[in-house]
């Protein structure tokens, strides 16, 4: 690439560093020369140390002199975290090197501020992005460092045994560490012996989180049988709670790690440990069908540097294709598995096929008032908050909030009230004898969507239950008692008061009061049908089957996915060092 930087035809400053999660946002103040070109688009590369392009910055915005740019830090375009190195920022017009940014005079004191640490790996491994100035430079060129590093010891060396030793403990580690290329070395002949054994293509559903099969994978699944594709592929299935119980015997990974051998699709309902350390092979497909129709509450990538986050390489970062519901909401999901946008499918929920199913809907209606014959002839109020703590383990609901003896009276000839919690919460809602004719605990029911269809309102805070029930086109009410709290610690990937589909209450008094004058924000739910839905019906499950499994792409999506290509390649193929 030509170089005309010392032509000085274009200077750029950068005169703002802001950070939203794991996105970094800048503002470039670019001055032409007299005669310089002003209409050309610009390109702005990050360029390591051996003048390697490791990534093209977003341009979100042009306004008049200023350009501003953005770039995900866990995903810059090409699937993994910005690599190691000390970056300086290239612009480039009509692929020449136009300019290399500087540090504005007045944003040299905030850089410091603007460095980030985001810890992971139980918080003994951290990624770091510095912003710093050199001595000795001229001017004040923008640097920026990026760092991975570990834990180490900040005292001095001893030269006995270590404190703590414990020869059991030693050797549970020692094994530990022999098992996973055990099991690796095991996939691979498994892949050698299996790979072409089937002369049918093999279709695998699996989850590490659950032994049943549920919501989108049971759907596709169900989907593909009714449509006989059962003839003309294998399928083949694995449910473990591996998540909460990781001690699953020898027989247990054989019959996992020989399906995923053989198979040619893997579809996932969330997370799989096994793949964040056992790498496919390139030719497997490996399909996220995640349950979460879009939230607020951040996972995955974008709640990095929090406790519970993954580390730079994960499972995430094997799935060739997600899906979401719209594309409006895409990014959401791609932020959350370190993917690029174009790789989440707008196909919809397939889970929401049955849900929007007419007969489906009058028998469930049916069995329900026949199950809780409290709830005829009353409107009844859905109360589905999610958990709080950080895992199954430590789930729990702070029911102290809940005023039962106001709520009770409120409720008078109107309402009933359904409690179903978050199915980690182990324990059960506390409702005492006398409040049992307007009060349920319907924990144990097993779908929350069949209980939307009776519902007249919906009391959560955070769920992505809302999901679902927004298309029932029905109010709802948010009870954020810890919003701040909360999203310090979780963290949200939008701003929660501006996108919950209905009113937010900081007290439960604040909530019995928009109940009592049912204060409910209603236009919020119509807007996030809009936002939230590309297609409301009943065909989620054939769209994931003949877009993927078909390879029958939508001719926008292969266009978006080109362009991402594009990118990549170019980060592949531009040369920035300087002429001999």
């Amino acid at each position: 690439m030509e170089n005309l930087m010392d032509k000085r035809q274009i200077t750029a400053r950068v005169t703002k560093l802001t950070w939203e999660r794991i996105w970094l946002h800048l503002e470039v103040k670019i001055a032409f020369a007299e005669g310089a070109d002003k209409e050309s688009k610009l390109s702005f590369y990050l360029v390591n140390g051996l003048y390697e392009p490791k990534a093209k910055l977003k341009v979100t915005e042009i306004e008049g002199d200023t350009y501003k740019l953005k770039i995900n830090i866990t995903n810059p375009g090409t699937g993994l975290c910005l690599p190691q190195g000390t970056y300086s920022m290239i612009i480039c017009q009509k692929k020449c090197q136009m300019a290399k940014a500087e540090i504005a005079e007045s944003l040299v004191k905030e850089m410091s501020s603007a460095s980030r640490n985001f810890l992971y790996g139980g918080r003994a491994k951290v990624y770091s992005v510095t912003f710093y100035v050199t001595e000795g430079d001229e001017g004040l060129p923008f640097i920026m460092y990026v760092l991975a590093g570990g834990r180490t010891g900040i005292s001095a060396p001893v030269a006995h045994a270590k404190k703590g030793f414990h020869p059991k403990e030693e050797l549970k580690k020692k094994y530990s560490k022999i098992n996973k290329p055990l099991k690796v070395d095991m996939y691979w002949k498994y892949r050698k012996k299996y790979k072409h054994k089937s002369k049918k293509p093999v279709v695998m559903f699996m989850s590490e989180q659950s032994t049943s099969i549920s919501t989108n994978l049971k759907a596709v699944k169900d989907r593909m049988i009714a449509r006989g594709m059962d003839e003309e592929y294998v399928i083949v299935e694995s449910y473990r709670s591996s998540v909460t119980n990781p001690r699953q015997g020898l027989k247990s990974w054989m019959d996992l790690l020989k399906k995923m051998a053989m198979s040619d699709f893997i579809f996932l309902d969330d997370h799989a440990p096994v793949l964040d350390w056992l790498i496919l092979d390139k030719d497997t497909t490996l399909i996220q069908l995640w349950h979460a129709g879009a939230g607020f509450k951040s996972s995955g990538y974008s709640r990095w540097g929090h406790i519970g986050c993954p580390a730079p390489y994960s499972c995430h970062r094997q799935y060739k294709y997600g899906i979401s519901g719209s594309k409006n909401i895409a990014h959401f999901f791609s932020e959350v598995w370190g993917i690029n946008d174009s790789q989440v499918l707008p196909t919809g929920m397939p889970r929401i096929d049955e849900f929007l199913d007419e007969d489906y809907r009058r028998k469930k209606t049916k069995e329900l008032y026949e199950k809780y014959p409290m709830c005829k002839d009353k409107k009844v109020i859905l109360f589905a908050p999610t958990y709080r703590g950080t895992n199954k383990a430590n789930a729990h609901y702070p029911y102290e909030l809940i005023d039962f003896k106001k709520l009770y009276e409120l409720c008078g000839d109107e309402y009933v009230v359904l409690f179903k919690m978050h199915p980690w919460v182990a324990s059960e809602v506390p409702i005492a004898d006398k409040y049992k004719d307007r009060f349920a605990d319907v924990g144990r029911y097993p779908n929350i969507n069949d209980l939307f269809y009776i519902t007249e309102l919906l009391i959560t805070d955070y769920s992505s239950n809302i999901f679902e029930y927004s298309l029932m086109k029905k109010p709802m009410l948010f009870f954020a008692f810890d919003e701040i709290q909360y999203s310090f610690s979780r963290g949200f990937h939008r701003a929660y008061e501006e996108s919950a589909p209905g009113k937010v209450c900081h007290t439960f008094e604040e909530a019995l009061q928009a109940i009592a004058n049912k204060d409910f924000d209603y236009p919020k739910v119509e807007e996030y049908v809009e936002k939230h839905f590309d297609h409301i019906d009943s065909h989620a499950s054939d769209r994931v089957i003949d877009w993927i499994i078909l390879g029958r792409l939508p001719e926008s999506v292969k266009k978006d996915l080109a362009a991402d290509a594009a990118v990549k390649k170019e980060l592949e193929t531009l040369d920035f060092k300087p002429a001999q």
